[in-house]
């Protein structure tokens, strides 16, 4: 485990998670640096709430690490949703680039 993935499951305690799994993914791109990252959260913070609030409610969690992270594929679900998945998760995208750190990338 690195020490991103260390810091990222510590921020990600305050949703109080069933299930947790970071998985870096950073050799399956082009930059060779530790900045793609899975992450698949269970946990009852979710209920009632859309993707999309999930994700913010997790982008708040993690807060200033934001900023060290250029893609995170991200899977939030109630332990309810998990339990009909049977634990299945899908595969990341690949990355199609453009951080300002690349070469030749607008961003």
């Amino acid at each position: 485990m690195t020490a991103t993935i260390d810091r990222l499951r510590t921020a990600l305690q305050v949703l109080q998670p069933r299930h947790l799994e970071l998985l870096d993914e950073s050799h399956m791109h082009s930059r060779g640096t530790q900045t793609h990252y899975k992450g698949v959260i269970v946990s009852d913070a979710f209920a009632g709430l859309r993707a999309v609030q999930r994700h913010q409610k997790v982008y708040a969690a993690l807060g200033g690490l934001m900023q060290e992270i250029h893609a995170l594929a991200l899977h939030a679900w109630t332990p309810e949703e998990w339990d009909a998945r049977e634990g299945a998760v899908p595969d990341s995208p690949q990355c199609r680039g453009g951080s300002r750190h690349d070469v030749g990338s607008p961003g």
